[in-house]
């Protein structure tokens, strides 16, 4: 069974940047997505960005509307890591952040949090006013 480990997160005022890592104890080569997801305290767990690869050097990439052009994912398979890069962070980007796997999606079945597999434990980003 796969893990996932996240770290990375904090506070940060607005404007700045934080990076979140998402590793796995496992890869299975082939086809497999990761997502970011956020929950904020009342709110449903919202799509962030996910990277799907197909094969070893093929992979596309998906963002929410919310955080096009701010927030960058990207991986790295020989450290079987996952990033996100966010910058020019908001108050509103405040909440838990979770990384999730799934072994297959494509457009946007890889928006669905309920389809993927495993999951981090979270991180909480706090961005300041």
């Amino acid at each position: 069974q796969v893990q996932l480990e996240q770290s990375g997160g904090g506070l940060v005022q607005a404007g700045g940047s934080l990076r979140l890592s998402c590793a796995a104890s496992e890869r299975i080569f082939g086809s497999y997505a990761v997502g970011w997801f956020r929950q904020a305290p009342g709110k449903e767990r919202d799509f962030i960005a996910a990277i799907r690869w197909s094969g070893r050097n093929l992979y596309y990439t998906y963002y929410a509307d919310s955080v096009k052009g701010r927030f960058t994912i990207s991986g790295d398979n020989a450290k079987n890591t996952v990033y996100l890069q966010m910058n020019s962070l908001k108050p509103e980007d405040t909440a838990v952040y979770y990384c999730a796997e799934i072994s297959s999606c494509s457009g946007y079945g890889c928006y669905d949090h309920s389809r993927y597999d495993y999951w981090g434990q979270g991180t909480q980003v706090t961005v300041s006013s």
